[in-house]
C-alpha cells in the first residue's frame, strides 16, 4: 500500500481535491468566493507534493510506471492549475459555477497524470478520455454566450474524432502484436506498411490533442470561445501533458519506425509553425492571438523531437516549464482585461501602461519569453530546441525555423507596442485582486528565473 501512495501521490492528492469540492458543492448556498483561497492552498501543495520525493516505479502489473522525470513533468502541470486559479480569480469570483469548473479542471489534470505515467495503450486511451471529455465540458461554461456552446460542440466533435482514429490505431497494433504493453509493441514493430499505417493513426490522434497542423481546425474557434481560465488550461496544461506524452510516444514506443516518421515531423514542424505564425499575424482578437501564437510554437516542440535522441525529453520539459509561466502572464493579462474593462481586440490594448503597469510590464515579458528575445527565459528554451533539432544536420529545416523566429518577432513586438502607447485623456485604472497579483508576479519571476539560473536546466536533464 505504501509503494501505491509513493507513486500515486499526484494523482491521490488531486482526488482528494476533487471530493473536497464535491462535498463543499452539496452544501447550500455554497461558492466558490468562500473557499477559493483555501482552494488556491490545496493546489499549491499539490504542488509541492508532486515536485518532492520521487520514487521510481511500476504498479498495476506494470501498466503504470513513475520515475524522477514523470514526477516532475506532473508538477510542471500542478504549477499550471495553480498558477491559474491565481490569475483567473476574477473570473471565479464573478461565476456561480467556479466549483463545478474546477472539479472538471481537476479531473482532466488526473486523466493527464496516468497519462504522462501510462505504460499500457488501454490505460493510455482510458486517461486521453478522462482527459479530453471534461475538457470539452468546461468550454461551455460561459452559459450566457452563444460561442461557447459552439467551442464546447467543435470540441466534442474533434475529440470523438481523435478518439476513433486513436482506437483504430490501436486495434492495428494489438492485431501486428498481440499486446498493448508499450515494451511488447515497441518490440513488435518495424518498417512495414501496415505497422506504419498504425504509427500514422495514432500520432494523428495525438496531433489532433497538440495542435498540429492540420489538425488544428478547432483551437483558435475553442480558444476564443471558452473561458478565458479554461482557454488558460488548454494552450498551457492540456498541450504540454501532450507535449510529454508524444515524446514518450516517438522515442519509446516507436524508435523503430524512426526512417518513417522522421519527415513526417519534419513536414508537420514547418507547415505547423508557418501557419501559426501566418495566420498570428493576421489576429485581433486576443484569445485567437493566443491560439495561433500555441499552434506556432508546437512547431517549435516538433523540431526538438526530429532530432530523435533522447535528450529531447529534457529540453521539450524545459521548454513546457517556460511556456506555462509565458503563456499563463499573457492569459492572466488578458483574463483581467477582459473581466475589468471588457478589452478583447489588440487594437484596444492602448494605455494598458496607463492603466497598470504590472499589467504592461508582465504582458511585455511574457511576448518576449514567446518570441525568444534574451533574457527572458524563452530565449534559452528555443535555442535548447534548435540545438536538439540540429542533431540531425537538416540544415534547410533549421533555417526555416529561424526564419519563422523573425516572423514572430513582428506580431509579438507589435503588441507589446501597443501596450506601452500612452492615450489622451484619462482612462479607467485597473485594481488587482492579491491573488491576480501574486499569480502575475509568479509568472514574471518564473519567466526571467527559469532562464537565468542554469542550475533548472540541468536538473531537468539529470532525471533522464
Amino acid at each position: 500500500m505504501s509503494e501505491y501512495i509513493v507513486l500515486m501521490k499526484s494523482e491521490l492528492m488531486v482526488t482528494i481535491i476533487i471530493f473536497m469540492l464535491l462535498f463543499i458543492k452539496l452544501g447550500k448556498g455554497m461558492q466558490l468566493e468562500r473557499w477559493l483561497s483555501l482552494l488556491q492552498l490545496l493546489l499549491l501543495i499539490n504542488v509541492a507534493v508532486a515536485f518532492g520525493f520521487n520514487d521510481t516505479g511500476r504498479i498495476f502489473g506494470g501498466m503504470y510506471v513513475h520515475n524522477s522525470l514523470l514526477g516532475f513533468q506532473k508538477g510542471i502541470l500542478a504549477l499550471g492549475v495553480y498558477l491559474i486559479s491565481l490569475v483567473g480569480a476574477d473570473w471565479f469570483t464573478e461565476n456561480d459555477n467556479g466549483i463545478e469548473l474546477f472539479i472538471l479542471m481537476l479531473s482532466s489534470l488526473l486523466g493527464m497524470n496516468f497519462l504522462i505515467s501510462s505504460d499500457h495503450l488501454l490505460i493510455f486511451y482510458l486517461s486521453l478520455e478522462l482527459t479530453s471529455i471534461p475538457a470539452a465540458a468546461m468550454a461551455n461554461f460561459d452559459l450566457q454566450r452563444r460561442k461557447s456552446s459552439e467551442a464546447a460542440m467543435k470540441m466534442v466533435m474533434s475529440s470523438a474524432l481523435a478518439s476513433g482514429i486513436l482506437l483504430f490505431g490501436i486495434s492495428i497494433i494489438y492485431g501486428i502484436t498481440g499486446s498493448l504493453d508499450f515494451a511488447v509493441v515497441w518490440g513488435g514493430l518495424t518498417n512495414e506498411p501496415l505497422h506504419v499505417a498504425a504509427f500514422v493513426f495514432i500520432f494523428s490522434a495525438v496531433a489532433f490533442k497538440l495542435s498540429v497542423v492540420p489538425f488544428h481546425f478547432w483551437t483558435a474557434d475553442v480558444y476564443e470561445g471558452s473561458p478565458v481560465p479554461v482557454t488558460a488550461f488548454l494552450s498551457v496544461v492540456s498541450k504540454g501533458a501532450i507535449a510529454f506524452v508524444l515524446t514518450t510516444l516517438l522515442l519509446q514506443l516507436f524508435p523503430n519506425l524512426n526512417p518513417a516518421w522522421y519527415p513526417m515531423v519534419v513536414g508537420l514542424s514547418i507547415l505547423t509553425m508557418l501557419v501559426g505564425n501566418i495566420f498570428a499575424l493576421r489576429q485581433d482578437d486576443l484569445l485567437r492571438f493566443v491560439a495561433y501564437s500555441s499552434i506556432a510554437q508546437v512547431g517549435f516542440i516538433l523540431l526538438a523531437l526530429s532530432g530523435q535522441t533522447i535528450e529531447a525529453k529534457s529540453v521539450i520539459t524545459y521548454f513546457v516549464l517556460i511556456y506555462v509561466f509565458s503563456n499563463l502572464a499573457i492569459v492572466g493579462v488578458v483574463s483581467v482585461l477582459r473581466s475589468q474593462v471588457s478589452i478583447l481586440k489588440i487594437s484596444e490594448l492602448k494605455g494598458l501602461y496607463n492603466r497598470s503597469p504590472l499589467l504592461a510590464w508582465t504582458f511585455a515579458l511574457g511576448l518576449f519569453s514567446l518570441a525568444g528575445i534574451p533574457p527572458a527565459a524563452g530565449f534559452f528554451g528555443k535555442f535548447f530546441l534548435f540545438m536538439e533539432g540540429a542533431k540531425k544536420e537538416n540544415y534547410i529545416f533549421l533555417t526555416i525555423a529561424a526564419l519563422n523566429m523573425i516572423v514572430s518577432l513582428y506580431y509579438y513586438l507589435r503588441i507589446v507596442r501597443f501596450a506601452f502607447v500612452s492615450v489622451d485623456g484619462v482612462v479607467q485604472k485597473i485594481t488587482l485582486a492579491s491573488s491576480v497579483k501574486l499569480g502575475l508576479v509568479v509568472c514574471a519571476m518564473g519567466i526571467i528565473i527559469t532562464g537565468i539560473w542554469s542550475w533548472i536546466f540541468d536538473h531537468i536533464r539529470s532525471l533522464v
